[in-house]
């Protein structure tokens, strides 16, 4: 639930973006656009402008905007479905309880199990430091002269 309410907070930002993004869209084929007569009004062309910028303009306005439109539908389509009762999340809620505290036991498990080879070693390595310092002692006990 906590990703969806993240989700949901982006939305503002993607109808901003949408809004934006259409508006320079228009913006661009005002000014790049061909003159177009109404009713024998003419409109002056702008003689600054590259022969044909729009191609590109409207492949970049179009790729921004189907992506935009894009993570909308993947937000909209995050929304619980009306089938989502409270009983039917309550019922995941339970599931999700009883599959974490099977975890929590397998763990607990683990973690005895380890403690218990943790103990292993450490005997057997008191084990092996008590078997070097009895075979030190008895071999400097071997090579002291006997007075």
């Amino acid at each position: 639930q906590g990703l969806f309410l993240l989700q949901w907070q982006d939305f503002p930002r993607f109808s901003l973006m949408l809004a934006d993004q259409f508006c320079n869209a228009i913006g661009v084929l005002q000014q790049c656009g061909p003159p177009a007569s109404f009713s024998n009004i003419q409109t002056a062309i702008n003689k600054d402008q590259p022969a044909n910028p729009t191609e590109e303009y409207a492949q970049l306005f179009a790729a921004l905007i189907a992506r935009t439109a894009k993570d909308i539908d993947v937000l909209i389509d995050s929304l619980p479905s009306e089938e989502s009762t409270a009983a039917l999340q309550a019922a995941s809620l339970y599931k999700l309880e009883e599959e974490n505290h099977e975890a929590a036991t397998c763990l607990e498990d683990v973690v005895y199990r380890g403690d218990m080879l943790l103990e292993k070693i450490q005997s057997a390595l008191a084990d092996i430091a008590q078997s070097q310092l009895k075979t030190r002692s008895g071999t400097h006990s071997q090579s002291l002269p006997d007075s």
